[in-house]
């Protein structure tokens, strides 16, 4: 793994502080490393976690990423600090309520090349003519969605829990390689 975008990883999770996206009853828990409670079931992922995924997505300075459970808006605003104004960043939440919790959360940072919108209840993802370069899933499926591998770029690179596996899903020359990173337990993924 590059050195240069762990340090990246690290630093736009020290700019974008976790509290900033939690309920005010949560704010006070946000450095600790655990999943937190946000509302309707949803959690918010532990910090350890989302660097993980982040390291793992290998995010380019300029890159466009599809972040799938945006949540709370902290993933979307991360990946925004990550591919900076050059870049853009689409944030899916399939709960109106939290949708519209995060993209309020995600305006307070300035990050105007990145925004959450309600995901389709019907469409996993969000196609896109020549696919999504990066994807980020943060909810676990019970099996890798041939919907969303279908989005992925050529030389994409999409992180997803399977199961209780973190799966990195690779796109080359038409192949799509697939490999596991420890076990992270997620709220489900909502298939259409």
């Amino acid at each position: 793994m590059d050195p240069g975008r762990v340090a990246d990883v690290a630093a736009a999770m020290a700019d974008l502080d976790r509290a900033r996206f939690l309920p005010p009853e949560q704010a006070p828990h946000a450095h600790e490393d655990r999943a937190l409670p946000l509302f309707h079931g949803q959690t918010g992922s532990q910090p350890s976690t989302v660097a993980e995924m982040l390291r793992l997505l290998e995010v380019p300075v300029g890159g466009t990423v599809l972040d799938v459970g945006s949540g709370s808006g902290w993933t979307t605003a991360l990946l925004a600090r990550l591919v900076g104004p050059a870049g853009r960043v689409l944030g899916l939440e399939l709960d109106p309520d939290l949708a519209a919790f995060g993209a309020a959360h995600l305006a307070a940072c300035d990050l105007p090349w990145a925004r959450i919108e309600v995901a389709d209840p019907d469409v996993l993802g969000r196609p896109v003519p020549g696919g999504w370069p990066r994807i980020l899933v943060s909810a676990a499926a019970r099996r890798l969605p041939a919907g969303l591998v279908a989005q992925l770029a050529e030389d994409g690179r999409m992180v997803i829990p399977v199961r209780r596996r973190m799966t990195l899903v690779v796109r080359h020359e038409g192949a799509v390689a697939v490999t596991a990173h420890g076990e992270y337990v997620f709220v489900p993924l909502v298939t259409p």
